[in-house]
This record gives structure tokens, sequence and C-alpha cells, in this order.
């Protein structure tokens, strides 16, 4: 009963099980670790090695508790330097599991097999293997059924082991790492040190080759080196912005704020950088002995190791992405300062006097409660009046002014056509050439359980290869933009453990894809694309908002403007 209790905090689900081992070969000098799991490690986990081994009078010692720590003191608790001390995985694993260990030392000339089950351990017997050690974990939490009912989907268990093997692929490129789900291979790296190409294996080429490369290191042995992506390679959440210290993959709120801080005011709201960082430090100056699984770290100057990953980061971004120094301008009567966007020139032409070019001195907007609440229904019918900042539409209606968001606007137009013809023939547009798009394989998951809604969407997606896919046709709607590009952001923002309805799952996949493809904030339209958005979204049925409930514009009554102008006063 204690060591199913202990054994509570160290193995949480398959994935943990799957750290424990893989840390161990690597912590035995491993240059090969194979992983093979079968029905999402409920059934099997296997992982071998050609580390060290295990001589066969220590089998029995092996599973023991605490008996493989590699502390001999409790000073040596602030001096760590492998990824396993404390020497209860096996252990652990053994008392909720079947376990058969198989090991060869070299050293010994001599291989063994030992099974437990339950914590029972049986006899060592003589095993011919070659030298390493292979694990084999079956029928896990099969004595303790309250844990096995507290597994997520089998999908989500594939995506954890997949992002934990990804992790470490990263981080020992001098090791060739291979991942089988039921005897299909996912993953498979070269082993032969070189970081870039474990990036090409798991995120493509092109990724990798746009990746920056970071590397400072400070006089105190500190230092940071690593990936990270440029400006226009962005996320639309934190999920691959991975961090190790000292080789370990660690979950640390400070590293995730230090690498924003290095990205401040470079990317816009919401979008998230891609990096792989590997922080070194001495091992007295970090403490791993804070989390059951190792996953959290605490830092003896946090300070340090913020500044270290900020300065390190945001050098790397300034050497290849110059930020142009802007010095601001104001509106002032004496000294007018104009830059003009081609389009509103000529829709400020077209509808203005002569005399609007000259703008009074700007006076502080006073303080106003009275804007009368957004006219519900459909939208009246408006004159497009220009745009304001290459993001905003100025429109003139019945009841006062309009100012719209073109990026909400054009989301909430798309959104609505792909309602519309969803259920018509010629919903899918066929490629000339067939894309392949390479994804990591937690995103592999992701796309093999959304096929048969993709394909409901207008996509023609099929499997080509280990975390690849092959891209026949886009929806119709969708047919100039890049298939990857598509692809990609069904996998950004899914959440993998919720299970609502196909419908809703489709039309969460619909809006996504719809936020890609619309016109971005920032980008010019001719006046002619103005007018026929603004046409667009007076036909639409729900034009207050873009699909995920974003307001698409902001109404100034006429009631409103003259308070403000002073022409009426405030009721």
């Amino acid at each position: 009963m204690a060591s199913q209790i202990a054994a509570g905090e160290v193995v949480e689900r398959p994935a943990s099980v799957v750290k424990e081992l893989v840390e161990n070969a690597l912590d035995a000098g491993a240059r090969h670790v194979s992983v093979h799991i079968e029905q999402a490690g409920r059934r099997l986990m296997e992982v071998a090695d050609d580390g060290g081994g295990i001589p066969p009078e220590e089998l029995l010692l092996a599973v023991a508790r605490h008996a493989t720590s590699k502390l001999r003191s409790a000073e040596d608790l602030f001096h760590i330097t492998t990824l396993g001390f404390r020497g209860e995985a096996l252990a652990s694993i053994a008392s909720v599991a079947r376990l058969t260990l198989l090991s060869h030392s070299r050293a010994v000339g001599a291989g063994a097999r030992l099974q437990v089950e339950g914590g029972r351990a049986g006899k060592v017997e003589p095993a011919g293997l070659p030298g390493g050690t292979v694990v084999r974990v079956e029928d896990l939490f099969y004595n303790v059924p309250a844990r096995l009912k507290f597994l997520k989907q089998d999908a989500t268990e594939r995506q954890q082991i997949d992002g934990l093997i990804t992790r470490y692929a990263m981080a020992y490129p001098d090791v060739r790492f291979q991942l089988f789900h039921d005897n299909r291979p996912v993953l498979q790296t070269s082993g032969q040190g070189n970081r870039r190409e474990v990036l090409a294996n798991l995120y493509g080429v092109e990724t990798a080759r746009q990746m920056l490369e970071v590397d400072l290191s400070e006089e105190a042995g500190s230092r940071i080196s690593g990936f990270t992506s440029p400006l226009a390679l962005t996320r639309a959440n934190r999920r691959e912005m991975t961090f190790f210290v000292n080789g370990r993959w660690v979950v640390d709120p400070a590293l995730n704020s230090a690498l924003l801080q290095a990205y401040h005011t470079l990317l816009m709201v919401g979008r998230f950088p891609l990096a792989v960082l590997f922080v070194e430090l001495d091992p007295e100056e970090v403490d791993v002995n804070v989390h059951p699984a190792k996953a959290e770290v605490r830092f003896r100057r946090a300070d340090r190791v913020f500044s270290l990953v900020q300065r390190g980061v945001r050098r790397t971004l300034l050497a290849h992405s110059p930020v142009p120094q802007i010095t601001p301008s104001y509106w002032r009567s004496d000294a007018l300062q104009r830059v003009i966007d081609p389009a509103w020139e000529m829709a400020a032409q077209a509808e203005l006097p002569p005399a609007a070019a000259t703008l009074p001195e700007a006076l502080p907007l006073p303080a106003s409660t009275g804007q009368a609440a957004l006219p519900s229904g459909r939208l009246p019918l408006l004159r497009l009046v220009g745009q304001v900042g290459s993001t905003y539409l100025v429109a003139e209606g019945p009841d006062g002014l309009y100012l719209i968001d073109q990026h909400a606007a054009h989301e909430r137009v798309l959104f609505e056509k792909w309602l519309q013809i969803h259920e018509r023939a010629g919903l899918s547009q066929a490629l000339l050439a067939p894309a392949v798009v390479q994804l990591t394989p937690q995103a592999a998951q992701l796309i093999m359980a959304q096929l048969p809604t993709l394909a409901h969407l207008g996509f023609e997606v099929e499997p080509f290869g280990p975390a690849a896919f092959q891209v026949r046709a886009l929806p119709a709607l969708l047919s100039r933009m890049d298939p990857a590009a598509a692809l990609q952001v069904i996998c950004e923002d899914f959440e993998e453990d919720e299970t609502p309805l196909q419908a809703e799952v489709e039309a969460r996949l619909a809006a996504r894809i719809c936020k890609r493809a619309a016109v971005k904030g920032g980008q010019a339209l001719a006046l002619e694309e103005q007018r026929a958005l603004l046409a667009d979204l007076e036909s639409c049925q729900s034009p207050r908002t873009c699909p995920h409930g974003r307001p698409t514009m902001i109404h100034l009554s006429v009631d409103v403007l003259e308070r403000q102008f002073g022409r009426r006063g405030s009721r």
C-alpha cells in the first residue's frame, strides 16, 4: 500500500512512465533509445537502450525503493548532475503494473531477466540480449482501477508521450531516438549531434531553416543556447516554448516570461514564439528536488537567469531583425507631419472638401458615458469614408459614425460564407500539386484524430509518412491560402481534452481557419476592396462580432458626437 501511494506521485499517466525510463537510459550513457507504445501506453510501454546495463546480481536491487539513487549524502541534493537521483522510478512503476526488466551488462558479459507484478518480484533468470537494458511495462494501473479511470482519451495520452520524446530528442541530438505507436513509426532521429537536423525532423525543413540560433555566455559559467523563431514565425499558444536546464526539461513561468519579454513590442497580441532554449548553470545554482515529477526547479538567483534568457534572445532578434527607431510625431497646426495611406488619400479626395486637409490643434476628448448602445440586428446601409491606420474602416450611417475592424469584419464575412456553402457541392478546391506538410508528432496525432472532421469541412488530407501529411484539396473559400498554414492553424489551438459534438468541432475549426485567412490589421486595402468588405459585412446575419466573439465595430451616434464637440449639453 505504501508503494502504491508513493507511486501516485511519480506515475501519473503513461507519459510519466516513459519519462522515467528514458531518463534512466540517458543516465546510463545510451546512444540509442527505442520506445514502443501500444494502446497509448495502457497495454504496453517498452523502452530499450544500449547503455551500460545492470549486472544479473543487481536486478533485484534495481526494483527496490531508493536502491538505485545516485545520491550518497544530503549535500549531493544541491549538486545534481544526473536526470534521475531519487532511485524510486522502477519500484514505483512495478507496484502499479506488470514490469519485465531485461539487462546485459558488458562488464559482466551475461544477460538476465526479472519479472515484477504489482510490486512482487520473481526470480532472476538468464536471458540472451545485446548490451543494454529493456524495460517492458504492461497493464498499467491494472491493480489500481481508480487511477485507470482518470486517464484521458488515447489521443491525448499519445500526444503527451510524443511531446516528451520530442523534447528529449532536441535536448540530446547525439542520441538516436525512435518512437513507435502500435508498431507505426512516429519519430526517428539520426543521433548525429546536429540539433537543427532534429528540428527539421520535428517541424519541417522550412521551419528549421528559419529558426534563429541563440548563444550567450557569462563569466559566472552560465549560458543560454538553442533556437528561437523570427518575428514572422509565431504560434497562437505557448505550447512550443520549451526550456531545458542542465539537460532537464522544465516548466517554469519565469523562463516563459523572460522569453516573452525579449519579444516585447515585436509580436502581435495573442501570438507567441516557437523556441527551444537550453540554460546551463552551475548545479549548485538550481534546485531540482522541488517537484515529484522533477518538472519544476528553483533558481538561487532567479533574476540573473531571467536576465540571461531575456538578453540572449533579444540580442539574437535584434541581430537578425533590426527594429527601426521611429520618432513619434504629434498632430499640431504649427508642425503638421502626415503619413497618408494611398487608399485613404483616394477616399479623401473623393469625399472630402479641400479645407478638410487642415486640422486644428489636438484637444483632449472629454470622458463620456452617454454612448448609446450599438444598434441590434442587421447593419443599416453605410457610406464608406476611408481607412485609418491600414486597420480600421470609417463609415457613415444614418445613425452616426462606424469604426470597423477590417480583420474582425473579414473573419465574420468568411465564416458566414463558409456556413452558406457548407452543405453545397463544390466545397473543395483541388490543388494543382499536392502539398506535403511536416508536423510535430503531437500535432500529427491531433490531425489524425480530426481527419473525418477535416474531410467534412472540405479538406482532403491523407497521411504521408511519420508525422507528415499530404494536402490534396482545400475548402473553396481558402483556395488561395498556404496549405501548410491552413493545417498548422488547426493544430495550434485545438483543445485535445475536449470532446464536443461534431458540429461544434467543425464550427470551431472553421472559425479558426477564417481567422488565419482574413485580411490583417496593417494591410492597406484599395478603395474597391474597402467597399466590397463593407457591403459583405452589411449582408451578414451577425455582423456585430467575429466568430470568436470580438466586436467588429464601434458605433458613435450623432448624439454622442454633438456632445463631444460641445454642440449639445450633457444630460
